[in-house]
């Protein structure tokens, strides 16, 4: 009961985390997202490269986002940050 209260300020003190980068490209309405790339020990061992050759071709990008969700956060808090995932977001370019 006692490590469940202090699991309490833990959940309400993580913060959600949110990174956009913009090109200067137009965006299309094709996107690649993964929800839950998979980064371990406090997110010094990153998520895998998205490859976007494949789903953008050669048009390129046009914006990425990464972000901490709510879910990704309390997966990492249950895990002591053993595993933090993130979630990518890939805009392709028209």
């Amino acid at each position: 009961m006692r490590r469940a209260l202090l699991m309490i300020p833990v959940l309400f003190l993580m913060g959600c985390f949110h990174a956009t980068i913009e090109t200067a490209a137009t965006p299309s309405a094709q996107v690649i997202e993964n929800q839950w790339a998979h980064g371990f020990v406090f997110g010094l061992v990153p998520p895998t490269t998205v490859q976007t050759q494949a789903g953008c071709g050669s048009k390129g990008v046009a914006k990425v986002e990464t972000q901490i969700s709510f879910l990704n956060g309390l997966a990492s808090a249950l895990t002591f940050s053993l595993y933090t995932p993130m979630t990518i977001k890939v805009t392709c370019a028209q």
